[in-house]
């Protein structure tokens, strides 16, 4: 497994402090985030997925805890928009350059507005995925917001 990517850079780049954790992917895990999370021995508020969805039909990247679901309607609301759905997968892989269970917030091929549930900003680190399946980035919420440029808001069910 590569420990270079995309992600790996960009986090490198905005010059925040990170450590990298590889896990054994299970392909066939029923949430990519929860399997993340026990391979970790982490709780799942701290493991966060990241899902690409449209508001208003703009591209959004989502990031929540791996226990948590999007409420469609509040992020709808976050992002100044009228209403919120999940990205098709292929145009997600499109739009990132990743593959699905391999979507990292950082380092996509193209710029979206992103949010952070408010609620993983109390937890003293947490993990986004770093750009390839089984591979994750520990960082702290704080840095995960000014390096990403992301809005933090309350997006869960």
């Amino acid at each position: 497994m590569s420990k270079s990517t995309p992600a790996t850079l960009a986090a490198q780049k905005a010059g925040i402090a990170f450590t990298l954790h590889a896990y054994d992917y299970d392909p066939e895990a029923e949430s990519i985030g929860l399997q993340a999370a026990e391979a970790l021995g982490e709780p799942p508020r701290r493991v966060l997925k990241t899902l690409m969805t449209e508001v208003d039909g703009r591209p959004v990247c989502v990031v929540l805890p791996s226990d948590r679901e999007v409420a469609m309607k509040k992020l709808a609301a976050a992002a100044a928009g009228k209403s919120a759905a999940m990205m098709r997968v292929p145009d997600a892989e499109r739009l990132t350059g990743y593959r699905v269970g391999g979507i990292s917030p950082f380092g996509q091929k193209k710029r979206v507005a992103t949010f952070v549930e408010s609620a993983a900003l109390s937890e003293p680190y947490v993990f986004v995925n770093g750009g390839q399946r089984g591979l994750q980035i520990r960082l702290s919420p704080a840095d995960l917001l000014a390096a990403l440029g992301a809005k933090a808001a309350v997006i869960a069910g």
